[in-house]
């Protein structure tokens, strides 16, 4: 496979079809790929379930889709904090379903995914409404709940810099959901800081091998 170096975000985000399931990285702004969510707004796709560690912050990127009315649900950790107005608004009033997963599970059950693991038992969310309806387990004297992987059909992630076969570096806390979305998804979408040539990233330092890649796109320059 070779990874396709895109000309700008519109092209990146082509293709994302109705009803997808999209992996959005970041942890509150920190590795949002704004860019590419805000091409996914003009895109068009809609009826989409999106997961991420939280349901949007203030009126941009995530928060933004949200508000255009293309998400049908959301699976996440942290659905409510201060600057989530959008998803608030639109959960009180019906018009959203969610699926709230505590963090660790959210990124085990994201990392299944992309290791082939048909499910898993985990002790998290035992005893709380969060298991509620799931398999549960006595193991070694402990109680667990049987967990299953999430699949995306797409993910949109942000990385600091890749080098033209599609190999990735992230930055500090950016990194965060990134390098479990891109096991988990059929196509990987990737929006960095920059784009050098092959051979001047250190492969030790390479987070995301070019092989999960599909498409990468060097956003806006910041003002």
């Amino acid at each position: 496979m070779t990874t396709q170096i895109c000309a700008d975000v519109d092209e990146a985000v082509a293709g994302i079809e109705d009803g997808s399931t999209v992996l959005v990285g970041g942890f509150g702004m920190a590795g949002m790929p704004v860019d590419l969510i805000d091409a996914l707004i003009r895109q068009g796709a809609k009826d989409l379930t999106v997961v991420s560690n939280n349901a949007g912050n203030g009126d941009t990127g995530l928060a933004a889709l949200l508000a255009k009315g293309r998400v049908r649900k959301v699976i996440c950790s942290f659905p409510r904090q201060a600057d989530s107005w959008v998803f608030d608004e639109l959960y009180r009033a019906g018009r959203i379903e969610l699926e709230v997963v505590p963090q660790g599970n959210l990124a085990e059950r994201m990392r299944a995914a992309g290791a082939g693991i048909g499910a898993f038992f985990c002790p998290t969310g035992v005893g709380t409404l969060l298991a509620e309806g799931k398999e549960t387990r006595e193991i070694d004297g402990r109680t667990y709940v049987l967990e299953y992987p999430i699949k995306g059909d797409v993910a949109l992630i942000g990385a600091h810099r890749a080098d033209r076969m599609g190999n990735l570096v992230y930055r500090k806390t950016a990194r965060n959901f990134g390098p479990v979305m891109v096991t988990a998804a059929t196509t990987v979408i990737a929006q960095v800081r920059e784009i050098v040539e092959t051979g001047e990233i250190d492969p030790e330092t390479v987070v995301t091998p070019s092989i999960y890649v599909d498409r990468v796109v060097q956003e806006a320059a910041r003002a």
